[in-house]
């Protein structure tokens, strides 16, 4: 068995689903499971839809059109007018637009999850008919009644133990399978997203739980690089890495994989290929255990919006452990991660993603026991592998903040 995932831009228009048959077309005797992302950039069309709905804006109704009218035109592309996926699409938004005609709870992040999971539905169903309609033979598959999940919306869980049976139930039967990333759904029913850029969590789930053979996440990329071309244009590809440089890469905010899809599958010792969705004849690189130590090249990630917060006892005490015990708390409430911390005695110091609503809560709730001050539009930049040369060339004119250095990773927060 293996597992194929294809993301958003690989899906992004009429080309891109039939590249996806034609990819397929030359495993249809294998035993696969497909998952697949949102279209393009729906997912992002579907969180101003969702913000638009939370604010009770008339705005909601237009920002959903842009949507259907962006997946009809490549329905209209792919298919003829009399096929039933006009319809079935048609039903999901329906379903999408009698949703954001109620009143929203209170719980927002719950409302998020109910609203931006139609994505992957509807990108599923469009590709479940092209494939089709192309002579493969697939079953179909609602992920969100068979991976179960806690009801942490938005950032929610796997339940190993019960989703498992149900996996296995379902997805055993030699044949191609299909069904969506990012989404799950609670043991009473409700839909649940695993995180942004969770479809990659989700193959990787499904490998553990079916002890497939290997995974392949198809990207619009060669492979994995040592930094983005679209920042460094003369990046180069990694042929194949371990699976702690991929977890120590994710952490720090590498865009090709997600952080939490490594556990499962170095727990189970399955690999993971990151392979051109343009070009699928190319080996692409490969991410398992390694006997042999590889020598890699200065590796540069970028993680921009970055909010630098300096966090200082009121009373002018030395920041100590039950203070930092506190910080974490709010932290954690919050839901917000931490990309970099640094202490000083009466400072401590942290580099967070810019999230308005999450960091003017976590700053009112801080302000109560202590003195805040925070920089915005910050920049944090990660070297893996650095040089001297490699921590000369980020710099550049940049004004830096912070600068950590330790064996192999070179930090820097820069305006």
């Amino acid at each position: 068995m293996q597992i194929f995932k294809f993301g958003g831009a690989s899906l992004k228009d009429a080309q891109g689903i039939e590249r996806v048959g034609t990819i397929i077309k030359q495993y249809q005797n294998e035993h696969l499971v497909i998952v697949v992302s949102a279209m393009g950039k729906t997912t992002n069309a579907l969180e101003w839809v969702y913000r638009y709905y939370i604010e009770n804006s008339i705005q909601k109704y237009e920002a959903l059109q842009e949507i259907k009218t962006f997946h009809f035109n490549i329905l209209n592309s792919l298919f003829k007018q009399t096929d039933n996926v006009f319809q079935e699409v048609q039903t999901w938004f329906n379903k999408l637009e009698q949703k954001i005609n109620t009143t929203p709870s209170s719980n927002i992040d719950f409302e998020y999850d109910q609203i931006v999971s139609y994505g992957e539905l509807i990108s599923s169903k469009i590709v479940e008919h092209y494939l089709r309609s192309a002579g493969i033979v697939l079953t179909w598959w609602d992920i969100r009644r068979l991976l179960i999940t806690d009801a942490n919306y938005k950032e929610a869980s796997v339940l190993f133990d019960k989703s498992t049976p149900k996996i296995n139930q379902c997805f055993q039967t030699k044949g191609i399978h299909l069904c969506q990333g990012f989404i799950g759904g609670t043991e009473m029913g409700d839909s649940t997203t695993l995180g942004r850029e969770g479809s990659d969590y989700t193959a990787a789930a499904l490998a553990y739980m079916l002890n497939a053979n290997a995974v392949t996440i198809w990207k619009d990329v060669p492979g994995v690089l040592n930094a983005d071309p679209r920042i460094i244009p003369e990046a180069v590809k990694l042929d194949k890495i371990t699976y702690k440089e991929a977890i120590e890469l994710a952490y720090y905010g590498a865009q090709v994989i997600h952080p939490k899809t490594i556990k499962p599958l170095q727990n189970k010792n399955i690999p993971l290929w990151v392979k051109p969705f343009l070009a699928p004849q190319e080996a692409g690189t490969v991410v398992q255990n390694l006997n042999e130590k590889i020598a890699l090249p200065p590796i540069f990630i970028y993680k921009y919006h970055q909010v630098l917060i300096s966090i200082m006892p009121k009373d002018f005490s030395f920041i100590a452990e039950n203070n930092i015990s506190l910080i974490f708390s709010y932290l954690a409430k919050h839901k917000i991660k931490v990309n970099l911390m640094q202490q000083s005695a009466v400072s401590f110091s942290i580099c967070v993603d810019y999230d308005e609503r999450k960091l003017n809560a976590f700053l009112q709730a801080m302000k109560n026991q202590f003195d805040v001050l925070y920089n915005t539009d910050l920049t944090l930049i990660t070297i893996r592998h650095y040089t001297d040369e490699a921590i000369k060339k980020v710099i550049g004119n940049n004004k830096i903040i912070i600068k950590e250095i330790s064996r192999k990773t070179a930090r820097l927060v820069v305006k």
